[in-house]
């Protein structure tokens, strides 16, 4: 018994019983159990029994030796064809691979996967040795302008793509072979013309010696038209002219054939490079759920071109594109990669098999699901294989006939009847597993509403969000899910009354409704944030794609920082060409990240503090990467900054890096002229009006409105002169100005203030400066009385709004930084968070105890303020927050109770206020507002 022989787990039965017997004869020195499969095999497929004849000497010598061994023989041989034999001996090899893999396929002594890989193997040899046989004859004849002899070996930057079943070593048994052939074209700079034409070339003559059909048969039948607008473009393109293509008008079923995608044949290196290009188009960063419908769709128009939406039959049915079929696997498949694949690069499997495999192991398809689609996926691509061996046709359909289908439940090794029972159940589970996930069934039943609830839901259907029919299928579905977590909720018809005002504000339902429907999870965590807070719920519903980032995987990772929040905000703005685009791109980008912090901060994962810093953070990461591309687009128009260039400056609390989710951005813009007096670019201005523009485009660029929303509000009025003065400031008026004009409150904002870009050197001399003004400025005697004043006239314009107010009002957060301010200027110290301006004022006598009722007051206020800006855009009320809210802030300020809270918050605001007006001279200890 021959190794082979050992190996055999299986074997058709003859149809053609004549036949199988004269075969079975012909090869019984290879022992019965050889004999009878060859036998099985020519009594159900006259191609096979074809080849038989054809290729009988080799194939005894290929078992004897082992078909692995064979196989590889095979390739080697070919390797050494020279360009005038390769179609003949190509041709020749293909009989041998088509005859040997059929044999270990139907004897069952190899895998799917080793019966793909073997015929997948033959054509990425076939498609290289013919492209760079061919490109050696081009350049031996001096076509290919300046390549060499030993360019051939890479084809000269000519790749093949293999796309589709090639691409992911999945060749079916007749397989077409889907290639796109490119080159490129940065190795022939202003030869690009001549170069093409001789790659096209070369690419009809390829498929001229795989395709044609000649006396000794065939290769691999060739499509070219998967290449990029394949109706007009010639059959060899170069890399640009492709990545151009997809980057303006590349479509979805373009992206998907791109998950396939792979390098064959000619420059591999080359090839690889092109598809990392092609990243950001294939794999998006943001997840696009409704594909999900997109997917269904587009299998049911597949079914209705084809006539394939009928009931299922054996007879005629199509086992790649019908109901249960190959591709309903491959699209449940493809469609999760295209989902998730652009945020976790381990989803980007080229193979069905693997993609499943690796859904399954990252939680995006149940282990079982993926475990019996892979089982049905085998059997439904060995029984293709066995249609197309009959007669090596391209086909998928199963015979008309009776006697046809008798011929496959033979060629399977069945009898008829436990094949049409055993395929048409395969067929209906694949259609049960994969319609459940592109269509799912209607709505489950959901809990009990009160009239008042019912009227709420009913309401819903008249929302913006619900507009369209797609929405609406897909939220009856989604429905019964929302109302039972929100009868989990601590007070369900408040959680409810919250959900309304979020599906109130939802512009659009389809992609919330089918992200929510993909991922159940998000509906808990929805649920939570409309219960706690209406301020973060109206933000998601006006920018729902921010919830891409729950899903990413990354979400709940720690906290990176501004150096590489910066970074990474850089790196996306390099890969959008367009200004406004850019700018489109900086407000998705930073809302996501804002979106998390304020997540983060309801969930417990960070305090108060932590929120302040993370947000102030942010907004430096995206003033810091917004500013080159300003100033860069700007002196596209006007030339260079002219001078020593400017920087711009954060003030208060974006100077003092502490900002709340709702903080507007106060900033300055100091330029240094150093005596020129205009710009040098193709529309010059004048060196003030340069500035005063450039400045302008950068608050724009932070506050238009645009398709994304805008990223913050900006204040300008702390600059010199307030709303009176310049927008932008030269350097020698700013420090002229703060030597004689300035007012003492002017020189407090400076104690708090921060260079955010712009020029080095200027921001250095700018930070000396400062620090320099601080300390002699603070000496001068009417400081005191000077803030004192101010703060009389503080108190006045914006008294406390209730006992839960934390930013206005004696004793409380602008009273007590503006105190801290004073005692940073009077102790002449550099520092610019409150608590460190408040250490400070040792230098300037204030006692231990003083300092610690400020900072009790101080961190208490922070811790509330920030809450509340999360839960709220106005004032606080306690009665309107809810109960998510209410439970929310007393966590954050480490209260059992509201009524704890008011008096923790009277008692630490008292002290405060007595400490600041003692501090500013009022020795009886009044506040400014009891004072005035």
């Amino acid at each position: 018994m021959t190794d082979f022989a050992a190996r055999l787990t299986r074997s058709p039965h003859a149809f053609d019983r004549a036949t199988g017997d004269e075969v079975r004869a012909a090869f019984s020195d290879l022992g019965s159990e050889v004999a009878g499969l060859m036998g099985g095999v020519a009594g159900c497929s006259p191609y096979l029994r074809g080849l038989m004849g054809r290729e009988g000497a080799w194939l005894r010598l290929a078992l004897a030796q082992g078909p692995e061994e064979a196989v590889t023989e095979e390739f080697v041989r070919i390797e050494a064809l020279a360009l005038e034999d390769l179609g003949s001996g190509l041709r020749q090899a293909k009989r041998r691979i088509a005859l040997l893999t059929a044999l270990c396929d139907l004897g069952g002594v190899w895998t799917l996967e080793e019966v793909t890989g073997a015929l997948t193997g033959l054509a990425d040899r076939a498609v290289h040795l013919a492209m760079v046989r061919l490109v050696a004859d081009e350049i031996r004849r001096g076509k290919i302008p300046g390549a060499l002899p030993e360019d051939a070996a890479t084809a000269a930057g000519m790749v093949a793509l293999a796309m589709g079943k090639m691409g992911a070593g999945e060749l079916n048994y007749s397989s077409d072979i889907d290639l796109i052939c490119l080159f490129d074209e940065t190795r022939y700079p202003g030869q690009e013309q001549e170069a093409r034409a001789a790659f096209i070339r070369v690419t009809r003559k390829m498929t001229a010696i795989l395709s044609d059909l000649t006396g000794d048969g065939y290769v691999f039948r060739t499509d070219l038209r998967l290449r990029p607008d394949a109706s007009v473009t010639p059959v060899c393109l170069s890399m640009a002219a492709a990545e151009s293509y997809y980057e303006s008008v590349g479509r979805t079923w373009e992206r998907a054939a791109y998950i396939k995608a792979r390098p064959c044949g000619g420059d591999l290196a080359a090839g690889a490079r092109f598809l990392k290009t092609l990243t950001p188009f294939v794999w998006r960063k943001h997840l696009d759920f409704a594909a999900i419908q997109d997917a269904h769709d587009m299998r049911l128009r597949i079914r209705e071109h084809r006539g394939l939406n009928g009931r299922v039959v054996v007879e005629g049915h199509n086992m790649k594109l019908g109901q249960g079929g190959i591709r309903e696997i491959e699209f449940f498949t493809q469609t999760r990669q295209l989902i998730a694949g652009g945020r976790d690069p381990d989803l980007r499997d080229r193979t069905t098999l693997g993609g499943l495999a690796v859904l399954a192991a990252k939680g995006w398809v149940p282990p079982d699901v993926a475990a019996e689609l892979t089982t049905l996926y085998r059997a439904h691509r060995e029984m293709e294989h066995r249609l197309q061996m009959v007669g090596d046709a391209q086909t998928h359909d199963l015979p008309v006939t009776a006697e046809g289908v008798a011929r496959i439940a033979a060629f399977c090794g069945e009898e008829v009847a436990a094949f049409r029972s055993g395929l048409l159940d395969r067929i209906a589970r694949v259609d049960t597993l994969t319609d459940a996930f592109f269509a799912p069934g209607e709505a489950e039943a959901g809990p009990e509403l009160s009239e008042a609830a019912a009227k709420i839901v009913a309401g819903w259907m008249h929302y913006p969000a619900l507009r369209s029919d797609r929405a609406q299928a897909i939220f009856r579905r989604l429905r019964p899910q929302l109302l039972r977590q929100l009868h989990r909720a601590a007070n369900p018809d408040e959680a409810l009354r919250a959900l309304d005002g979020f599906m109130a504000g939802l512009p659009a339902g389809v992609q919330i409704f089918s992200l929510f429907e993909a991922n159940p999870v998000l509906i808990e965590l929805i649920i939570d944030i409309v219960g706690t807070s209406a301020s973060l719920a109206r933000h998601l519903s006006r920018n729902a794609g921010v919830l891409d980032a729950v899903i990413g995987g990354s979400f709940w990772t720690a906290w990176p920082g501004t150096v590489a929040l910066r970074a990474d905000l850089a790196r996306v703005l390099d890969e959008v060409a367009d200004y406004e685009k850019k700018l489109d791109t900086a407000r998705r980008w930073m809302k996501e990240w804002h979106f998390r912090v304020g997540v983060h901060h309801l969930r417990g994962l960070k305090d108060g503090f932590e929120a302040g810093k993370a947000y102030a953070d942010l907004a430096d990461a995206v003033v810091g990467a917004l500013w080159p591309v300003v100033t860069a687009e700007f002196a596209r128009k006007h030339g260079p900054m002219p001078g020593r260039g400017a920087v711009l400056i954060g003030m208060g609390s974006m100077g003092a890096q502490r900002l709340n989710a709702g903080s507007d951005l106060d900033l300055i813009m100091i330029y240094d002229a150093a005596g020129v007096e205009q710009s040098d670019g193709p529309k010059p201005l004048a060196t003030r009006p340069y500035y005063a523009r450039l400045t302008q485009g950068m608050v724009t660029a932070l506050t238009a409105q645009m398709p994304e929303g805008r990223l913050y509000e900006v204040d300008m009025r702390l600059r010199p002169s307030g709303r009176q003065g310049p927008v932008a400031t030269g350097w020698q008026s700013f420090t002229g100005y703060q030597e004689t004009e300035a007012w003492t409150w002017e020189h407090l904002a400076l104690t708090r203030a921060r260079v955010l870009a712009g020029d080095a050197g200027l921001a250095a001399d700018w930070e000396t400066f400062r620090r320099d003004l601080v300390l002699r400025k603070g000496k001068g005697a009417t400081v005191r009385a000077d803030v004192a004043a101010m703060r009389q006239r503080l108190q006045a314009a914006k008294p406390a709004k209730g006992s839960w107010e934390a930013k206005n009002g004696a004793g409380r957060l602008m009273d007590v930084e503006l105190c801290a301010q004073m005692l940073a200027l009077l102790a002449g110290s550099p520092a610019r968070g409150v608590e460190r301006q408040i250490a400070a004022g040792s230098v300037a006598g204030v006692s231990q105890a003083d300092q610690t009722a400020l900072l009790d007051a101080y961190r208490l206020l922070w811790r509330l303020q920030c809450g509340t800006r999360l839960l709220t855009e106005g004032p606080l009320d306690m009665d309107d927050l809810g109960i998510g809210g209410r439970a929310f802030l007393l966590r954050e300020t480490g209260e059992a109770s509201a009524e704890a809270l008011t008096a923790r918050l009277e008692a630490v605001t008292a002290q405060a206020d007595r400490v600041i007006s003692r501090l500013m001279g009022d020795l009886d200890g009044e506040s400014g507002d009891a004072a005035g």
